[in-house]
Order: C-alpha cells, then structure tokens, then sequence
C-alpha cells in the first residue's frame, strides 16, 4: 500500500500523522519547502519526504508547480492520494486530472472558528469543492462526521473517523536537550497556548482568573501564541501582575518549556472542532480544562485527561481551576492519564495503524 500525502500547513499534526502512517504503509509526503525543510528530522526516516518549492495561494507559479505536483504522483503511482487539509485552493484543479486513484481529504474544521483571520483569506468555496471532489473524508470525531454528513451528503461509509494524534516533538526536543521545569515556588502556572482568536475563549479565562484573584493568590496565567493582543482584557483583569503575555510565534524551545513549567492546559474555547493544543498536552502528561465544544469532551472525559465545562461560563471554569489547584493528587491522575493516552492509543503508531486500514478499504472500495 503507498499512500501519497499533501499537505501545505499543519506542521506538528503532518509529522505526527505522516510518521505513525509510515509504520504501516508505504508514504510519500509532498509538503513546501519553506515550511518544512527545517522539520525535517523530525520526520520518521521511513516517510519518503519530497519537499517542493510549493507558492503561497496568490503567485501566478501555481500552475507550474501543479503541473510538477501531478508529474510527481504519475512517477509514484501511489495506491491513495490523502490531502491531510482541504485548504490550499489551488489543489481543486489539480484533482481531476489525478484520477482514478481515489483522492480522501482530512477536513480538520467544518465550520471555520469565529476570528480565524487565518483561514478567512481562503475563498469559502475553495475548502468546500475540495470535499466534493473527494471520494473519501476524514474527520476527527463522531460529531463532526455528522456535520460532514449533513452538508455534503456522502455516503456514511465514505466518511471515516481517525482522532488527531499526540504531538510528541516538543516532549522529544525537551528530552533531548535534558529541559527541565523550573524549580517549585508555590506558584500554580495555567497555561493558554496557540492562536489567539476570539474562539480561543481568553476573555473567560481572565474573568475567572480575576473572581480567584483572593482564593488563589499563587495563581499565574501564561497566554503564549500569536494573533489578537490579549491586553486589549486588561481592564478585566484581577491582577495584571501575575500575567506572563507572549503575544508573538513561539519558538519550539521555548514551547517545550510551557508546557513543562505548566501546571494546568486551559482549552476555554467558545468554539472548536478538537484541538492540536490538547494532544501537545498530552504528550507532556499535563492535565487540561476543556469546554463542552466539538470533539472535546469526548476525547477529555472517556480517556480521563482532565475537566470539561460549559462554554462561556466562567464561574464554571473557575471552580475548576480552583479545584485542580487545590487537588495535586487529582492533577497527577489526568496527568498519568494523558500520558497514557498518547503514548498508547493516540500515539501516532496507533492513529497511523487506523489510517493504513482506511487506505485499504478506500482501494478495495474502487
């Protein structure tokens, strides 16, 4: 089985999904130059890594490059062709002249999230035709295979459920550079790490922090990630001082020590369809408080990696800040269990297994 996939973003989720497929199949993987040349020896050594000069959505070289993408699959003569995002706009002309090899499409997010400017330059019907075109879907939980249902009536066999696998390269970077968590002082560190847009829900977690600022005096907030300026809540705050705000990209070194300094992963989204920020999570053992948005509680509760409340409420969420905090023995179960959880069913070897047999059945439906 030889699986070819295509990808122009998502790095961390591309070389976790790429390197557990590569256990069980034969895997090409075309991805830009510019984005992953540098991540490269992250890559599982089994992954055939062709990295393309691939242009940004507005060059006029998109064309040639098409052209040279198709060149690639007709010398590969892969058995599936597995877009990992329907994304990239210019991929629409392309696919038909790919065919009969059966094209699946992962689509990560249904619904684009409210303040994604990122995503928002894409024209709306790029993403969409994508999935038309495609003869399979991949999506990350039940709920969402039921929106995919429902929009784009595919047949239920044609929509496939593969969860988003631990992203372990931050945890492996910090083990290789023997990193460690700084020293115990008594402070409890939350951590919100990612993109900051509305739908990340930071405005709730400041209003929970302000209603502990007297029963959590030990209580410190890390909001790291590019996008909105999260001082734009500072009126709401209860106390600014205890804010460490990193409004820029995160550099991986860095990202590796968030996450081991961090005491508790806050998810507070108003919106969501799962999380990359929830499998980082987990590969470091951390435990998290989710919302009761998309596949969230559905992952968090059954594999008992931490606390999920409604969204929006921020009494709610405050209480269960305060109660992880006040709980070590709690916080070290989820913990436990989160590790647990990525390196065994979650881990990219097992979501690379559920993958291969995806392929299969895609190919002997054809």
């Amino acid at each position: 089985m030889k699986a070819l996939l295509l990808v122009s973003e998502l790095e961390d989720y591309t070389i976790s999904f790429a390197s557990g497929v590569a256990r069980h199949a034969h895997v090409v993987l075309a991805v830009p130059r510019r984005r992953y040349a540098h991540l490269a020896p992250w890559i599982d050594p089994a992954v055939d890594l062709h990295l393309m000069d691939w242009p940004r959505h507005r060059s006029l070289s998109n064309p040639w490059f098409l052209h040279q993408l198709t060149r690639l699959i007709r010398q590969e003569r892969p058995n599936v062709i597995h877009l990992l995002s329907n994304s990239t706009l210019w991929l629409n002309f392309a696919a038909p002249f790919w065919r009969p090899i059966p094209i699946v499409t992962t689509v990560h997010d249904v619904e684009v999230h409210p303040g994604d400017s990122d995503t928002r330059t894409l024209p709306a019907w790029a993403p969409q035709l994508m999935v038309r075109q495609s003869g399979h879907v991949v999506v990350h939980g039940e709920g969402l295979k039921r929106m995919v249902l429902e929009r784009y009536s595919k047949s239920p066999d044609c929509v496939h459920v593969l969860s988003h696998p631990a992203i372990h390269r931050y945890a492996e970077l910090a083990r290789r550079h023997k990193m460690a968590r700084r020293g115990a002082d008594g402070t409890l560190r939350v951590l919100l790490f990612g993109r900051i847009f509305a739908y990340k829900g930071l405005e709730h977690l400041i209003r929970a922090e302000a209603m502990l600022k007297d029963l959590l005096p030990n209580l410190r907030i890390t909001v790291a990630g590019r996008g909105d300026n999260p001082w734009i809540f500072q009126p709401l705050m209860g106390d600014a001082g205890r804010y460490d705000i990193r409004n820029r990209f995160i550099e991986d070194m860095e990202v590796a020590q968030l996450f081991l300094d961090a005491d508790i992963v806050v998810l507070p989204y108003t919106e969501a369809s799962q999380s990359g920020v929830l499998n980082l999570a987990a590969a470091f053992g951390k435990p998290v408080i989710v919302t009761d948005v998309g596949e969230l509680r559905a992952t968090v509760l059954p594999n008992g990696l931490g606390m999920v409340v409604p969204p929006g409420d921020v009494e709610q969420l405050a209480r269960a800040i305060w109660t992880l905090a006040e709980n070590n023995e709690l916080r070290s179960n989820f913990g436990t269990s989160a590790l647990a959880w990525a390196t065994g069913p979650n881990s990219p070897q097992q979501v690379g297994a559920q993958a291969a047999a995806v392929y299969r059945k895609v190919v002997g439906a054809c």
